[in-house]
């Protein structure tokens, strides 16, 4: 069983970013399409720091942070216990991110490489989703992209190997879910924060997502 151990320490200042976005597409969305839609998704005037109309706790903004020597630059880990995902960064520090984390038994702790990055995703759930969700019925086909789509606005699929786990990191439509067990397995942001992070993210990173009976919760 994987653990976090307590691989960060003290919480500072941020970073700033631009834009985020929504409606539904057809096919795959055009380039001045997704421009459009990361607009509808970014807050006016956004400064991740202290932009919050989605209500969350304060905490789950992004901030920057040292992080504990001999942590890989470019390798995710996320803290299920504090709900943090920490994208670690050159020179000693990370970015943190609040997320939300899957529902009961169906987080999966474990390392993942991620193969594969997708802005405004299409996104279809799998047979025990819709079995455990009835309502996914209606999206066995697959759901369009666009601010709406159970993925948001940006993806990142985890692998083991060559095999997708169909695990996500992923923007979320219901951005008060942040902070809480609310999927069914994958991990959870607001979009204008995973659209901040996504750039900065590099096809073959490591992705480490702990154990929520064995972490331990991040000073901050």
């Amino acid at each position: 069983m994987l653990t976090r151990r307590h691989f960060i320490q003290s919480t500072t200042a941020l970073f700033s970013a631009s834009a985020a976005s929504p409606l539904l597409a057809k096919t795959w969305p055009t380039s001045s399409q997704k421009t459009y839609w990361d607009s509808q998704v970014t807050p006016v005037g956004y400064d991740p720091a202290t932009s919050n109309p989605w209500g969350v706790h304060d905490r789950f903004l992004p901030r920057r942070v040292v992080a504990n020597d001999g942590l890989v630059p470019g390798d995710i880990h996320v803290d299920a216990v504090a709900r943090y995902l920490y994208h670690i960064e050159e020179g000693g520090t990370a970015m943190r991110y609040g997320v939300a984390i899957a529902r009961g038994n169906l987080y999966e702790p474990g390392t993942y490489v991620i193969r594969r990055k997708v802005e405004w995703p299409h996104w279809t759930p799998t047979a025990s989703m819709i079995e455990r969700n009835p309502e996914y019925a209606e999206f066995r086909d697959g759901m369009e992209p666009g601010p709406r789509n159970a993925l948001g606005s940006r993806a990142l699929y985890l692998y083991v190997g060559d095999r997708d786990t169909y695990l996500r990191i992923h923007g979320t439509p219901q951005p008060k879910s942040i902070g809480g067990r609310a999927s069914s397995g994958c991990v959870r942001m607001i979009m204008a924060h995973i659209n901040d992070l996504y750039p900065n993210v590099k096809i073959g990173s490591t992705a480490f997502l702990y154990s929520a009976e064995d972490s331990v919760t991040a000073r901050s």
